[in-house]
């Protein structure tokens, strides 16, 4: 899977979770790095939306900021995942394309597992059709 990455800090976890993605056995390119959040968000959702990536991970301190300006690209559904359950929720119900992790709140265990749930789940064919419509 060829994923786009960027944090707005390049920290300990951060570097985990690059790694963690790569170890996996994906295609990671890191778009942006020690950029501003707004940054970070708008050029790993347009590699998403522009279908230069299948999913995205972006980090930021509390996740919040990236994901809203991962979320301003048209055909970006990116979410703020903090647990495993949520992440694979947002990937399977919601057809998430994006993820963002909080630097502040993510161990390096739960990143992994959040990571697992978000690329381990498809969207569900049926919940897609209610966001269709939602871009």
């Amino acid at each position: 899977m060829r994923i786009a990455f960027g944090t707005d800090e390049k920290t300990a976890l951060s570097d985990h979770v690059k790694r963690h993605l790569e170890a996996l056995g994906h295609d990671v390119e890191t778009l942006a790095e020690d950029e501003v959040w707004t940054s970070v968000g708008r050029r790993v959702g347009e590699a998403v939306g522009g279908r230069e990536a299948d999913v995205g991970v972006v980090c930021c301190w509390t996740g919040t900021g990236v994901s809203i300006a991962a979320n301003k690209v048209r055909g970006v559904r990116a979410a703020l995942c903090t647990d495993s359950e949520t992440a694979g929720g947002a990937r399977r119900w919601n057809d998430a394309n994006v993820l963002a992790l909080s630097i502040r709140l993510t161990t390096p265990t739960l990143a992994e597992e959040i990571i697992e749930a978000f690329l381990g789940n498809v969207p569900d064919p049926g919940e897609s059709e209610t966001i269709a419509g939602v871009e």
